[in-house]
């Protein structure tokens, strides 16, 4: 019985430790989004280059300011599936070649279990608040840097 009860208050704080780190704001970078047209424009993104901080992402997040964003990293091209599960706020997605080029943009709808894949396989995930990509005038075709 001692064995059960030990166990099971390690899972719990490892549960708790986990939820704890994953609930904090992530290190941020500013990246800059150069448009066809030669103008840039900046965005602040916490990233998320962990399979830990990639699952969790912005869950929970109810404020998420303009200008701000999460980039997610991955070690390879592939295709990606983002969802909205536990997040309150919308978002838009701009899924990145490894060149460095937006090759899809699209709205999520909170809190929505529905798949929002890329279209080719991408390295990158930029989400931002809903709106974000078209009201700073980024189009898929536009590029990256940080």
């Amino acid at each position: 019985m001692r064995t059960a009860k030990s166990a099971a208050a390690v899972i719990f704080m490892a549960f708790a430790l986990a939820f704890s780190c994953s609930a904090k704001k992530l290190p941020a970078k500013t990246i800059t989004i150069e448009k066809t047209d030669g103008t840039r424009v900046s965005v602040t993104a916490e990233i998320a280059d962990t399979y830990e901080t990639r699952q969790h992402g912005f869950m929970e997040r109810k404020d998420i300011p303009d200008g701000t964003g999460m980039l997610f990293v991955f070690e390879k091209d592939q295709i990606l599936s983002f969802w909205m599960k536990n997040t309150p706020h919308p978002l838009s997605i701009a899924y990145i070649d490894s060149s460095m080029r937006i090759r899809d943009i699209f709205d999520m709808t909170p809190y929505s279990l529905a798949d929002v894949s890329s279209t080719v396989s991408v390295r990158y995930a930029l989400e931002v608040p809903q709106g974000w990509f078209t009201r700073a005038g980024i189009k898929v075709g536009d590029t990256i840097s940080f």
